[in-house]
């Protein structure tokens, strides 16, 4: 059984509907405190962290910990989790027509050795008005997720085009999971 080292219920619910048997450990692990300039590196030492965390505490070390973290960067700006709806907002009206990446770090700590990557999707946001964003932030969506946006929510209107992994931009990369538990 694979333990998810996470708090997220987009991602419980991607290895639900894919049939992974799993349970849920929240790693509490600081993530201010951890910090890389290089935003695809900073993902995946999130990751680890959340998954070491979790395997610490574990008294059965043959189980799997995954650990998963997400982040999306604009034009070079980084956005992690708005920290309320002015920030959602002001996101927004930058994001609104552009193309942004989704970084998503993750670290799956087996008994073999561990296994990291972090996979990247480009996101091409529409062009939205004033009332279209006051709107999707009021929703209350946004501030629940990496980037200010749940592509299984609400936030897909708002989305035009994905390139690369559709699950990944939902918090978890599904075939790069599936290829690591098939070598295991």
């Amino acid at each position: 059984m694979l333990v998810l080292a996470s708090a997220s219920p987009a991602r419980r619910r991607l290895l639900e509907q894919a049939g992974i048997p799993h349970r849920v450990v929240v790693s509490g692990v600081d993530e201010e405190a951890i910090a890389d300039p290089d935003p695809q590196q900073l993902v995946q030492r999130l990751a680890r962290a959340k998954a070491e965390a979790v395997a610490a505490r574990l008294q059965t070390p043959s189980v799997g910990v995954l650990g998963c973290d997400s982040l999306l960067t604009v034009a070079g700006v980084v956005y992690g989790k708005p920290a309320d709806a002015a920030q959602a907002t002001a996101r927004w009206r930058t994001m609104a027509g552009r193309w942004g990446e989704l970084h998503t770090g993750h670290c799956l700590l087996s008994p073999a050795r561990p296994l990291l990557a972090t996979v990247t999707t480009r996101v091409l946001f529409a062009a939205l008005s004033e009332a279209e964003i006051q709107a999707y932030v009021a929703s209350g969506e946004p501030l629940q997720c990496a980037g200010g946006f749940a592509l299984e929510g609400r936030g897909a209107l708002l989305v035009e085009r994905l390139e690369g992994c559709f699950s990944n931009v939902i918090g978890l990369s599904l075939p790069l999971l599936r290829r690591w538990l098939a070598a295991a």
